[in-house]
């Protein structure tokens, strides 16, 4: 099938990152100016730090680093996939895996139609944050922030917090950048068992609170840090 496409005019944006934080350069008040803003998984991931530094301490780091590079390879694969495909373009070559979670969850990507952009740059000056979204289009007709994701199984509800809460960010850029509203979040889930999981969310307020929460204990965090230099 080919996918319809609405051009939404979004700027390049430069990262870097600084003492383990990324952060996106983008338009300042001023013509010329830019300014340092925040990447949104620098937040959601220093929120669920300990979360993290737990499970290397209980699986040991030779592990951990195993189980993480082959996530990050099958993630990107994945993602490669799929943008060449909503692009209806040619798909590239990758490892059998990736391929496989592809194919689970063309069905699911056909549900995806009117795409406004895929791996755009957002930015919101009003909370300090950006990043790049992997896709906002219709989904099952209704607009929405899409995330896509892969994982040995699906994974609990209460487990992906961090992802709506990302995914409501950028609802939040494009909403200040363009003055576009979403519908909802949609997170779909590629597993290694087989399954493909959809995740929807359409409870706004309850994801921007979240995010409320997220960023005061980075900056918290942050200054605290800063402190004690």
């Amino acid at each position: 099938m080919a996918f319809d496409h609405i051009e939404l005019d979004l700027p390049k944006l430069n990262r870097e990152t600084i003492d383990g934080v990324r952060y996106y350069s983008v338009p300042g008040d001023e013509e010329g100016e830019l300014m340092k803003l925040v990447s949104i998984t620098s937040v959601t991931s220093h929120f669920n730090k300990e979360i993290f530094v737990k499970w290397r301490k209980r699986v040991g780091n030779e592990e951990a680093d195993r189980v993480t590079k082959a996530a990050t390879g099958r993630g990107t694969d994945m993602h490669t996939l799929t943008e060449h495909y909503l692009k209806n373009e040619n798909l590239p070559e990758v490892r059998p895996i990736s391929d496989f979670l592809f194919k689970i969850a063309k069905g699911k990507l056909n549900k995806i139609n009117n795409i406004y952009a895929l791996e755009g740059p957002l930015y919101s000056k009003e909370l300090g944050l950006a990043g790049t979204v992997d896709c906002i289009a219709e989904y099952d007709g209704e607009l929405a922030i899409i995330d896509f994701k892969t994982s040995k199984k699906p994974k609990p509800r209460n487990w992906i917090e961090h992802y709506f809460v990302q995914c409501m960010a950028y609802g939040c850029m494009l909403y200040e950048m363009k003055g576009i509203s979403i519908k909802k979040l949609v997170i779909i889930m590629a597993c290694e068992n087989g399954e493909c999981v959809i995740y929807e969310e359409r409870d706004k307020a309850k994801y921007i609170k979240l995010l409320g929460e997220y960023i005061n204990k980075f900056v918290k965090d942050k200054l605290e840090l800063y402190g004690t230099k």
